[in-house]
């Protein structure tokens, strides 16, 4: 029988999603689409990240990050929503937790709302349709600034 120790596994690398100490780092998803979500939580999972909430709508995620602050390290938001957009979400929890790490998450076309929300204080931003690699080098990227 093959011992483990037999065969090098070439996938021994640390997860992205871990911090120095070992915790995972903590996300909260904010999109309207919940298929969007979905997917984003199984890329975020899949490499050690705690997706610790998920909201529909921007106020939602005011609401979510408020109530579990400090233990988020990375908010995902989308741009556009019902009831509160991810503009004015942004803007905030920016208010509320000037520290927050939010990437933006838009649609072709919004570069100008993205613009803005980066001079507002998003730390990076993610284009649909949704790309892993992306995905995780923008947030790895925010994380270990």
């Amino acid at each position: 029988m093959i011992a483990k120790t037999d065969m090098p596994n070439i996938n021994d690398k640390q997860p992205e999603g871990l911090k120095p100490d070992g915790g995972a780092f903590r996300v909260l998803i904010v999109d309207d689409s919940m298929f969007i979500a979905k997917q984003l939580g199984q890329i975020f999972s899949s490499e050690g990240f705690e997706v610790v909430a998920t909201a529909g709508d921007g106020a939602q995620g005011v609401e979510k990050y408020k109530e579990l602050a400090p233990n988020i390290d990375l908010v995902t938001m989308d741009i556009t929503m019902p009831v509160m957009d991810g503009v004015t979400a942004l803007e905030k929890i920016l208010e509320f937790d000037k520290n927050a790490c939010v990437i933006m998450v838009s649609a072709l076309g919004k570069e100008d709302v993205v613009k803005k929300s980066l001079l507002m204080g998003a730390k990076s931003y993610i284009v649909k349709p949704l790309d892993r690699k992306k995905v995780l080098e923008r947030a790895v990227s925010v994380l270990k600034r």
